[in-house]
């Protein structure tokens, strides 16, 4: 930095970097986002599935129902 044309030049340069992260940033927030709502959506997907499924193991016979638990403990299940 020997002299003020350096300087400025430096001081630019780190400007535009600093402009370069901050639009890049606001894109991954933005990604972020995006993401964080799928999983969520996902989530709840799930959890009404499951919802679903344990509703139909009720109507099964308790008979069926013991197998069922007996397959899935002990690895015979899916």
């Amino acid at each position: 930095m020997s002299t003020l044309e350096d300087l400025a030049d430096r001081v630019e340069r780190l400007l535009l970097r600093h402009e370069e992260l901050k639009r890049t940033n606001a894109l991954l927030e933005q990604q972020l986002a995006t993401v964080a709502a799928e999983r969520d959506n996902l989530r709840s997907r799930l959890a009404a599935a499951r919802s679903r499924i344990d509703a139909l193991i009720e109507r099964l016979p308790v008979g069926e129902v013991d197998a069922h638990e007996r397959n899935t403990t002990s690895g015979g299940g899916l």
